[in-house]
């Protein structure tokens, strides 16, 4: 019989983007002798976190750790007296700076630490690029790495994770909220004009100007769309300040967050992302499950999900002519699109289920307490 477990999932959260939505999927379907419990830290710009209060909603506790700064190691002890006061038997870290505090406080307080990769951000930042470096050092003295992606598995062993460490859980989202829209007729689907949309964070890997370029020359041949962003992040001003200068300004429009997200995403008639950089994004599952035809850029971690004129419809990095071309196609030949809809749900409830992966995570948590702390991958 598997024994209780307390759990801290560890975060740094800079919204409430694919990250922090997968925890609370992973928290949710674990079995009930694995106590989940959150930590968070609390900056500046980081007050009322959306996540704190849904992990409260599944009725367990969430911990707020305030942090003077963008990087504090006061945080360290922090999570050490936690971890000692709560019995916490593994914590599990998620994010460059959570890495870095996280593996250093397990350590410290001699527990194991599951790091979990989310993906990697090709950046320009020297600052962000140094926590992205310093995130990467710090795996190297995890217990477990468990990246989401045989994509990102490749790029941890190129930082220097040993195999030993290394560990592949296939990614899992709880879809039953998309399901529950998707289901629902008082739900309307259409709108006045073809809705392309995205949902994601607004940051350089995500390529969002190619977004902005194909649609523009979408919108000189067809008037009768329109382009929604849903989601925020470091890019959006400069995004919008390009947008505002296009001739199809009118038909561009960022909302934002949005608590009617899902409903948004029912409302688009194509889904499109054309990051340069992915893990497993949860939005292109999301999208997936509600049955939205995908045209993306074909890059690893997105070929996970999309397979080209199957699940949707994949044009080679950069390629935007192309790109252009699935677009029109995904638009504007119905009976096709609904094809690749059709089979991405059946694709993704099929091998991507929160169940599955929290199964496989409850395992490695047992497994990893059974061990004596003398069996523990030293790096």
């Amino acid at each position: 019989m598997n024994k209780s477990l307390n759990i801290l999932q560890f975060i740094c959260p800079t919204g409430f983007y694919g990250a922090e939505r997968w925890i609370l999927a992973l928290t949710r379907y674990l079995p009930a002798h694995i106590n989940s419990e959150l930590a968070v830290t609390l900056e500046t710009d980081s007050q009322d976190l959306k996540l704190v209060r849904e992990f409260a909603a599944q009725d367990k506790i969430a911990h707020e750790i305030p942090m003077s700064g963008r990087f504090d190691l006061s945080v360290i002890d922090k999570l050490v007296e936690l971890i000692q006061q709560r019995n916490i038997h593994v914590i599990h870290t998620h994010g460059y700076k959570s890495d870095i505090l996280g593996v250093w406080a397990a350590r410290k307080a001699g527990i194991p630490v599951v790091v979990t990769p989310h993906g990697f951000e090709n950046a320009a930042d020297f600052k962000l690029r140094t926590f992205i470096w310093l995130g990467c050092q710090a795996m190297k003295f995890a217990t477990k790495v468990v990246p989401l992606s045989p994509a990102l598995c490749d790029d941890v062993r190129k930082f220097g994770v040993k195999e030993p460490q290394l560990e592949y859980i296939q990614n899992g989202v709880d879809l039953s909220e998309v399901e529950e829209v998707r289901d629902d007729s008082a739900i309307l689907s259409g709108t006045p004009k073809k809705r392309i949309g995205f949902i994601g964070q607004m940051i350089s890997r995500k390529n969002i100007h190619a977004i902005l370029r194909t649609f523009t020359k979408l919108h000189a041949k067809h008037l009768d769309v329109e382009l929604v962003f849903l989601g925020d992040g470091d890019a959006r001003p400069a995004l919008e300040e390009k947008a505002k200068k296009l001739a199809c300004h009118a038909d561009i429009h960022f909302l934002g967050f949005r608590d009617d997200r899902l409903a948004l995403l029912k409302s688009f008639d194509l889904f499109v992302m054309t990051s340069t950089l992915e893990g497993i994004p949860r939005c292109l599952m999301e999208a997936c499950a509600m049955g939205t035809p995908v045209v993306a850029f074909d890059i690893p971690g997105i070929d996970q999900l999309i397979t080209h004129e199957q699940t949707g419809l994949l044009a080679p990095l950069h390629d935007e002519v192309l790109l252009l071309q699935y677009w029109e196609k995904a638009l504007f030949e119905p009976d096709y699109a609904k094809m690749l809809g059709d089979n991405a749900i059946a694709y993704v409830n099929q091998h991507y289920s929160g169940k599955r992966m929290a199964d496989e995570y409850e395992a490695l948590f047992q497994r990893l307490t059974d061990q004596a702390e003398g069996a523990y991958v030293e790096a």
